[in-house]
């Protein structure tokens, strides 16, 4: 019945020392027994409150290890590590204390790789609208990369097997050969690849790589300014002999060296002028994702290469590759056009309007915000529109954002499958068929739009969730996440 306050000071006493237990039982009403279990209680506590913490290196948490986690765990440690085999067995062996060899690994991989091609075969792509694709060269060895405009889903276009990347074989172009035997050879690699591509999706666009064409025609442009600015050069110098020579009487010789001078630099300043125009010409106008429609866009495109080719005698070293390029190019170059124009099309259709004046929407983009065009235009096309304004613009604004220009998506893509190649001297179809699967199937740690942060390309796609990928391969579960 002792008060909770009566019995701390009593134990607090005891263990002071302050008075004898006898005397503190006698003084407060209680047995010696009573004070004694009280004093044990006291001590206790003002121990565990001056116990030290718990160390670092103490023990977290436990984890079963099983033989279908080491499976898990060796996958994983080639797909999202980028681990080389001898990596995985060098791991295993360091921390977990496993001995695997490189066989075995590879025969790891080998089984997940068959489960991952039967998943792959079972995709289905009718709802795929634009596809991108690029290569890969992985020493002399091209791989070819399909990609699925909307959901970076990797795409294979043999209709057989599927792969993200596919291997298509070895390539004639050898280190010790010539570089135009290389370039054929790229080109006729693109033109198998395409027909794939016909053959498994009908008349699905493919959109061509609009950046690289760009900068080799800026590269062309830049490189005929240095050359022009040498012309220039080398004239002043061949000018300023002429004065020095003046007072005893210009050499003849020098003086027609000094007009064939002024008549090259002439030369090359108007090439590289005409062929700045033309590129500027081409990138704000033709490949433009706001511009005109699509025959229009040919037929400027036709032009271009006609322009390049009547001024292709004056450097033709230089001209006649990216004239080439250009040449073959133009159908899938402009690709996106002909999406846009369709979907322009469907929404005069939807609303009711003038396709000129969803074209004219559609051109008013080029504009920059902040300019007094874009609103004197924005203003007209108001007048013109009435109440449908707004609806027109705002669907125009976005097909265009939902349209893709050119295949920079699988370029990124290219640069993230560079790291998984680098540690390969050969590329197996089976490795590739691997490689597919779990870059369909892992899901995005972030983006730039939010609606694909912890999404899965196969999910964006379809709509519909999907097990873990290791899940999917058939071995079980993963572990419970820890706290």
């Amino acid at each position: 019945m002792l008060p909770e306050r009566d019995r701390r000071e009593l134990s607090i006493q005891a263990l002071a020392g302050s008075a004898t237990i006898s005397d503190l039982a006698a003084g407060h009403g209680v047995s010696r027994k009573f004070v004694y279990r009280q004093t044990d209680k006291a001590r206790t506590a003002l121990e565990n409150a001056f116990v030290p913490a718990e160390p670092e290196n103490g023990v977290l948490f436990e984890l079963a290890v099983s033989q279908t986690w080491l499976l898990q765990l060796v996958i994983a440690l080639v797909l999202i590590c980028r681990s080389s085999f001898r990596g995985v067995v060098e791991f295993l062996r360091d921390l977990l204390g496993v001995s695997i060899s490189i066989g075995t690994v590879h025969h790891v991989l080998e089984q997940a790789a068959q489960q991952a091609g039967a998943i792959n075969r079972q995709q289905d792509l009718s709802s795929i609208c634009v596809g991108l694709h690029d290569e890969i060269f992985q020493g002399s060895m091209p791989v070819l990369t399909g990609v699925d405009a909307a959901s970076s889903l990797l795409l294979s276009p043999d209709g057989g097997r599927p792969s993200r990347c596919r291997y298509v074989g070895h390539a004639s172009a050898r280190r010790h050969r010539a570089r135009a035997q290389s370039r054929l050879y790229h080109r006729r690699c693109r033109a198998r690849f395409a027909c794939r591509q016909k053959a498994a999706w009908g008349d699905t666009p493919c959109h061509g790589d609009v950046f690289h064409i760009q900068r080799q025609c800026e590269s062309l442009a830049n490189t005929l300014s240095r050359l022009a600015k040498g012309t220039t050069s080398r004239r002043k110098k061949l000018e300023a002999r002429v004065d020095r020579t003046g007072r005893r009487g210009a050499d003849d010789e020098l003086a027609a060296r000094v007009e064939l001078a002024r008549q090259t630099e002439t030369r090359a300043n108007w090439l590289v002028r005409d062929v700045r125009t033309l590129t500027g010409w081409l990138s704000h106008d033709v490949l433009a994702l706001a511009g005109p429609a699509l025959t229009t866009r040919q037929e400027l495109f036709d032009f271009l290469v006609a322009e390049l080719a009547c001024r292709e005698p004056e450097d033709a070293p230089r001209i006649r590759p990216v004239r080439v390029a250009l040449q073959n190019q133009r159908d899938t170059l402009l690709a996106f056009a002909g999406v846009l124009d369709e979907k322009l099309a469907a929404i005069a259709q939807t609303l009711v309007v003038a396709e000129p004046l969803v074209r004219e929407a559609c051109l008013l983009h080029r504009l920059p915000r902040t300019s007094t065009a874009y609103w004197q235009g924005w203003n007209r096309l108001r007048a013109k529109l009435g109440g449908k304004f707004h609806a027109v613009f705002e669907a125009v604004s976005r097909i265009m954002m939902e349209t893709p220009r050119s295949s920079s998506l699988v370029e990124n893509l290219n640069s993230r499958l560079r790291n998984y190649f680098t540690l390969r001297r050969h590329l197996s179809g089976s490795y590739l068929d691997l490689l597919q699967f779990f870059l369909n199937h892992r899901c995005f740690m972030r983006s730039r739009r939010a609606e694909r942060t912890g999404k899965s390309p196969q999910q964006l796609m379809t709509g519909q969730g999907h097990p873990h990928w290791l899940t999917l391969l058939g071995l079980g579960p993963l572990q419970p996440q820890q706290a």
